[in-house]
């Protein structure tokens, strides 16, 4: 299908007109391209990352020290979704103040050190890894886009952070399973 900017009109699901280069914490959810099951399997209640799996631990593990600037909460990969913490840090490493001055992304144009370029940086090296180990040059691991939440208070973190670590118990509950596809 060729591309028609009238029909095709990529919007942002990013929250309009917020600096994502802000200090504070951030809750990103990343599906793999059409939910397939590509970093490993659930057993008895816990993640067994295969070999792939382990790509995108290492990259996002990697994320922050390529970063002074961020910090990682809780995480996991899933065997088709992956959830993570951000913490964007000021100067002096807190959380508390903005750390550039306000740079609103607008679609298309990154903003250096703003969450959607780190997901994007973040993708993008798993992708590249990912279809090294497989021999599948230029195939799609991610779906197009990631969610997002801004985390506000201290009590949404703490709920967040126990969603993120029970996620492997509750597997066979989760939106994102897929039943007879293990």
């Amino acid at each position: 299908m060729t591309y028609n900017p009238t029909v095709h009109q990529r919007r942002s699901i990013r929250l309009q007109g917020y600096d994502y280069a802000q200090a504070g914490a951030y809750f990103i959810t990343i599906c793999t391209h059409q939910r397939e099951y590509l970093f490993g399997q659930i057993a008895n209640k816990e993640m067994k990352l295969n070999d792939v799996g382990l790509v995108v631990k290492q990259e996002w593990e990697k994320s922050a020290v390529l970063r002074p600037y961020i910090k990682l909460g809780e995480f996991v990969i899933m065997p088709n979704h992956f959830h993570g913490i951000i913490w964007m840090l000021d100067d002096d490493g807190r959380d508390t103040a903005r750390r550039v001055p306000t740079t609103i992304e607008q679609f298309g144009k990154p903003v250096t050190g703003s969450i959607p370029t780190i997901v994007r940086a973040f993708k993008s090296a798993v992708t590249r890894q990912i279809n090294l180990i497989r021999q599948t040059q230029g195939a799609p691991v991610w779906q197009r886009n990631y969610y997002d939440h801004i985390i506000r208070d201290n009590k949404s973190y703490e709920q967040i952070a126990q969603y993120i670590l029970e996620n492997p118990a509750k597997w066979e509950t989760d939106k994102l399973f897929i039943e007879g596809t293990l």
